[in-house]
């Protein structure tokens, strides 16, 4: 896989909704030891801990699965080394996608489905090694 300073190098990065990203972060690092890596404006950021990290994210009301109260609370994201061929296989096998292959600015391509059992799955290739300064995120370290 190829370095990238605006995602953490783990192959696998659960992504939790939380209706307040800042208290969710104040939170998480008090009570679990999580570091901020990355703050990205007030809807999303990265932790930290050990060799592990997640994404903290704004809660989107038009995602599935969804709680009760129509939101989601958590999804998946896997780093590849090809976001095509993934596609490709995906489809073959009739996955519901929510987001099409798109690159992003943070040095990132990267697509959406939903698993058999309605859970999100974002796959990600590295593109570039996006500075996060770059496209609007702080680092923290």
């Amino acid at each position: 896989m190829r370095p990238n300073r605006s995602i953490p190098p783990c192959s696998v990065i659960p992504e939790l909704g939380y209706p307040n990203v800042s208290r969710a972060i104040n939170w998480l690092c008090g009570a679990f030891g999580f570091d901020l890596r990355l703050r990205v404006a007030h809807h999303r950021a990265q932790l930290n801990v050990g060799a592990g990290a997640i994404v903290v994210k704004e809660l989107a009301q038009n995602e599935a699965p969804l709680t009760g109260a129509g939101w989601r609370t958590h999804a998946i994201m896997v780093r590849i080394a090809d976001v095509e061929d993934h596609y490709a296989n995906a489809l073959g096998y009739g996955v519901r996608i929510l987001r099409e292959p798109a690159d992003y600015p943070f040095g990132e391509r990267q697509y959406t489905c939903l698993d058999l059992g309605d859970h999100a799955w974002t796959f990600s290739q590295t593109i570039a090694d996006a500075s996060p300064e770059g496209w609007g995120g702080v680092a923290s370290r």
